[in-house]
């Protein structure tokens, strides 16, 4: 009994790490959304039934749940970390919409979000105009991208929930920014 114990206690512990530190290595930390501020966001992108979202660095895959249960979208994550693709694969599955929901390991840098409606980056700033190129090149125009807590030093915003501080771009994106925005406010 006791080496099953220390056995399982070694593989939670791994897991642990596993669930911090792949994402860590690729520049981007774990941290998880409030369900609240996901909904506004989702609602800012005005995400409608039978769109397709792409969570970029999908994490547990709360995004992709809420966009599939609550909203009626085909949701896409895309997470490097292998224990985060387990925890949204089963999450969707438990939550029944795994039918509407497909997790995809890799990094999203180099992932295909062509066929995306909306995106939904939840990132830091130094990972911005990195994937601003991206998006810009692969991203059809009326397509929406939702961020969380930073901006695009590039690109007008849409729209702006200073509460949440939730930024609305649509492609192709105004150039400008955030002060350009909030200017014309």
């Amino acid at each position: 009994m006791d080496v099953l114990f220390l056995i399982l206690s070694l593989l939670l512990i791994a897991l642990g790490w596993t669930w911090f530190l792949v994402p860590a290595f690729y520049g981007l930390p774990s941290v998880h959304t409030r369900k609240g501020r996901i909904r506004k966001a989702l609602q800012l992108a005005e995400l409608k039934a039978d769109e397709t979202l792409y969570d970029l660095g999908a994490g547990d895959g709360r995004v992709l749940i809420m966009a599939a249960r609550e909203f009626g979208a085909r949701a896409v994550g895309i997470e490097v970390g292998p224990v985060q693709c387990a925890a949204a694969w089963v999450n969707a599955r438990v939550n029944g919409v795994r039918h509407r929901v497909r997790v995809q390991r890799g990094d999203f840098f180099k992932a295909d979000i062509s066929a995306a409606d909306v995106v939904f980056v939840y990132a830091t700033s130094s990972q911005a105009s990195r994937l601003e190129k991206q998006l810009e090149s692969q991203l059809r125009p009326g397509a929406r991208v939702v961020t969380i807590s930073f901006d695009f030093p590039d690109w007008e915003p849409a729209d702006f929930d200073k509460y949440e501080l939730l930024f609305l771009y649509r492609m192709p994106p105004a150039e400008g920014n955030l002060v350009s925005f909030l200017a014309q406010q």
